[in-house]
């Protein structure tokens, strides 16, 4: 029991590691959480009640279909050439309602989670708040949680300037 105990411990802190990471700016720690073959998105609102589908074929705020896009993002956001994160804005996230919606068990688990983040643009010397939920399928890799998708939903999203993966 304890086992089990553990893997949903595990998995139920791999939101909240992730929200520290990218406070802290631990661009390392951040994508190794990520599995190389992982998706990453950010839909963007059809109507007032839909979300787009297919990030293949309507726009989304953010979409990458591995790792690797991932780790471009982190490689412009450290290079400081970035027009979107120079200077990089400062984030405060709060994860909550971390939900175990299946799992977990060896094929992987999934989680649902409400997030908020607290953004401050020092070039505009103004302050935001982000919110809305993610979706995390995660698979075990060893001993170690590792995000295969995830898709989050950004509900305020007429957004007030660029917005960019630390931010959510």
């Amino acid at each position: 029991m304890s086992d089990i105990n553990a893997l949903i411990a595990g998995a139920r802190n791999i939101p909240l590691l992730e929200g520290a990471y990218l406070d802290d700016a631990c661009w390392d720690d951040w994508l190794a959480l990520y599995a190389s073959d992982c998706v990453y998105w950010v839909p963007t609102w059809r109507s007032e009640q839909a979300l787009t589908t297919d990030p293949q074929t309507e726009l989304s705020h953010i979409y990458y279909a591995s790792r690797a896009g991932l780790e471009d993002r982190v490689l412009r956001i450290r290079s400081t050439h970035s027009p979107a994160t120079v200077p990089i804005r400062r984030t405060c996230h709060s994860i909550g309602n971390v939900l175990l919606t299946r799992g977990p068990d060896q094929s992987g688990a999934s989680l649902r989670t409400a997030w908020t983040c607290h953004v401050f643009d020092p070039r505009h010397k103004k302050s935001y708040v982000l919110f809305g939920s993610a979706l995390y399928q995660l698979r075990l890799q060893g001993e170690l949680w590792s995000i295969t998708h995830k898709k989050t939903i950004v509900q305020n999203d007429y957004l007030p300037s660029m917005v960019d993966v630390y931010c959510l």
